[in-house]
């Protein structure tokens, strides 16, 4: 895909964009970020093995938006998950910041982080980002720096990237803002697919979304529901624990 060609598309569009944009704002219900500890331990420890570290960076799932409790969230859900599938347990921490784009965690969250190896970070972002309109050039930039960095400061063996949701399926959407802002998600998604495939240590997992089943969505049809963000840590699971168990 061309990657001007969301602005090309939305350009003689804007008027309308920005009225539907500022209208769904208004209109979309406000969750809040989900209740409880932002750590844990899932699964249990099996004789000497130590647990496997894992922390989450990124925007609203990793909040905990659209579901009642962190313990629902992508972070909990994506290390119970693994531990299941590993037959360890899995120490887990999210930090995550609802409306966060890849340069706010750059300057809010990652300095928050304690100085402390993990053994893998999954990183969460790409929504407001696209709802943005960041260039290509300056989100492969932001997450090229967010990459570096956390490499330096928690020297992972992993880190797991999420890819970019899909908003053409996001039902709090209307169109042609939908149509629009798929596009640009899906110009991120495959900066953020390319980008992965060339940093080391560094995998990517395509978020897979079914627009016929609206369970999948809360109740703004903007974030997952709690069956959401289980099927989405099963997808994370199936790409990450075979390179987890060579690396680890």
């Amino acid at each position: 895909m061309w990657p001007w060609l969301p602005e090309a598309i939305a350009l003689p569009l804007l008027p309308l964009l920005s009225a539907q944009g500022k209208r769904t704002r208004r209109i979309t219900p406000r969750m809040p970020e989900a209740a409880g500890p932002r750590s844990g331990l899932a699964g249990a420890t099996v004789g000497s093995m130590a647990p496997l570290s894992m922390l989450s960076l990124g925007e609203s799932p990793v909040a905990g938006v659209g579901v009642a409790l962190q313990e629902q969230a992508i972070t909990a859900q994506f290390a119970q998950a693994l531990a299941e599938r590993l037959q360890r347990a899995v120490a887990w921490q999210a930090c995550g910041k609802n409306g966060a784009t890849i340069a706010d965690a750059l300057a809010e969250l990652v300095p928050q982080l304690p100085a402390v190896p993990v053994q893998m970070v999954l990183l969460a972002f790409g929504v407001n980002d696209t709802t943005a309109f960041r260039s290509n050039a300056r989100y492969r930039e932001h997450l090229h720096q967010l990459l570096q960095t956390l490499t330096t400061r928690l020297q992972p063996a992993l880190i797991v990237v999420a890819g970019v949701p899909p908003l053409h399926l996001f039902p709090a959407l209307p169109q042609p803002l939908r149509f629009v802002l798929g596009l640009k998600a899906r110009c991120l998604d495959q900066t953020t697919r390319q980008l992965a495939a060339a940093f080391p240590g560094t995998l990517y997992v395509p978020v897979v979304s079914d627009n016929a089943r609206r369970e999948l969505m809360a109740a703004d049809g903007y974030h997952p529901s709690r069956s959401g963000v289980i099927e989405w840590a099963q997808q994370l699971t199936a790409a990450a624990a075979p390179l987890l168990k060579k690396l680890t």
